[in-house]
């Protein structure tokens, strides 16, 4: 199949024919506002539904009306990989076959002046702790002269269960949270506004096909459930978090808000980016053992960029995670948890071993003994009211280019109350 574009591209868009990623749009203003599946190519997006009826597509596709005229990604998703692997193939014919530049080009519309929503509807949400960079960096910071790592860091992907209602598209303005706080030095806790609210710039995994109770899902498997990848900033109360988190781990100083971006990245489009994660030091329990001579990595090699009011803080590699999204699975259900369609987790905070590849202010900052300088001469040790964090990615592409992932941006707001 040819890989030319009956569109006006450039060479090097991040959203070209390596890429199509999936989406939902409206068109505010318009007859028919309603909700709707997209894909992006370039700077435009193409309304499914409409480009199925307009240009044809494979009867399991135009036999099932609901997977592409529907408000959010729920019914493509829980119709699995066969299904995803079609409408990938017939969507690259419409783009690339002249004969259907008349019925296509009319369902495409600028982004301009579409609005994203978040693309899918959300059934259970998992965050993890997968950087060894990030876990050493906090273990250095609050357990001082003692081993950063807890003993069984290297075992088993660390992770714990977030709040799905929370999760919200880029661009969704973040209230800042309030509850009890509580510093060293202080004989009780007190209520107030976070004093210490923090990003966490991830990578975040859609699961498509759910999983029967009972049933582990093997490392193998991980395509077999999961439809794509995008960013996430798992916004963070550090002062919230400190004083819940014993012995049950983050709550409230996690589920008030989780940004995602718009744009849901196909695994097909991320064959080049595939790499094999950091050796491993400790032998792995069979269920996770990825090093194999028959094992297929699943390290994703994206370079992430992290910005603040639009200045660049750091770029974190997210191949640098020694845990990956593979093995987050297998991990999530290895006790028989089932996974249904729209369960979403995350990596955890993306690290690298550089300073200026640190994906959390309270490492940029190294818990507030080092404030992070901004162009304007204000720094920043954690978020003040009205900053912007903006989270974006690219990753290698099969022709020598490289594919985006759009951004994840969030703005903060006061406290209510």
């Amino acid at each position: 199949m040819t890989t030319a574009t009956w569109l006006d591209l450039p060479e090097d868009s991040l959203f070209g024919l390596a890429n199509l990623p999936y989406g939902v749009f409206s068109r505010p203003g318009s007859a028919d506002d309603r909700r709707r599946l997209g894909v992006r190519i370039g700077d435009q997006v193409l309304d499914l539904g409409a480009a199925a009826r307009a240009a044809g597509a494979p009867s399991e596709l135009l036999d099932a009306p609901s997977l592409l005229d529907s408000p959010s990604l729920n019914a493509l998703l829980a119709a699995g990989r066969p299904a995803w692997t079609a409408l990938r193939g017939t969507v690259t014919g419409w783009l690339t076959d002249p004969a259907h530049r008349a019925a296509v080009e009319p369902q495409l519309h600028p982004l301009t002046e579409v609005r994203l929503h978040l693309p899918f509807e959300p059934a259970d949400y998992v965050d993890f702790y997968a950087s060894e960079h990030h876990a050493s960096n906090l273990g250095a910071l609050f357990r001082p002269g003692t081993e950063p790592l807890t003993p069984n860091w290297k075992h088993l992907p660390i992770g714990y269960h977030g709040r799905a209602g929370s999760l919200v598209v880029s661009g969704t303005p973040v209230v800042r949270p309030s509850g009890q706080r509580k510093a060293p030095a202080d004989p009780a806790p007190t209520f107030g506004p976070s004093l210490r609210l923090d990003i966490e710039a991830e990578v975040g995994f859609l699961v498509g096909a759910p999983s029967p109770l009972g049933e582990p899902v093997a490392l193998g498997d991980f395509p077999e459930h999961v439809f794509g990848v995008c960013l996430v900033n798992d916004w963070s109360a550090r002062d919230l978090q400190a004083w819940e988190y014993v012995p049950l781990g983050p709550f409230l100083g996690k589920s008030f808000a989780t940004s995602v971006s718009p744009w849901i990245v196909p695994l097909d489009a991320l064959r080049e980016a595939r790499t094999a994660p950091p050796a491993r030091d400790v032998p792995l329990l069979p269920y996770l053992d990825d090093t194999g001579a028959d094992a297929e990595p699943w390290g994703l090699d994206l370079t992430m960029e992290v910005s603040l009011n639009g200045h660049v803080l750091s770029r974190p590699p997210a191949g640098s995670l020694y845990w990956t999204g593979a093995q987050q699975l297998a991990h999530m259900t290895v006790n028989g948890a089932p996974l249904r369609t729209g369960d979403f987790f995350a990596s955890g905070t993306v690290s690298g071993p550089e300073p200026d590849t640190r994906g959390s202010l309270i490492e940029l900052a190294w818990n507030g003994e080092q404030p992070v300088k901004l162009p304007d001469g204000s720094t920043r040790s954690f978020l003040q009211d009205g900053d912007e964090v903006t989270i974006t990615a690219t990753a290698p592409a099969g022709d020598g280019g490289r594919i985006g992932f759009g951004e994840v941006t969030g703005r903060i707001l006061p406290a209510v109350g």
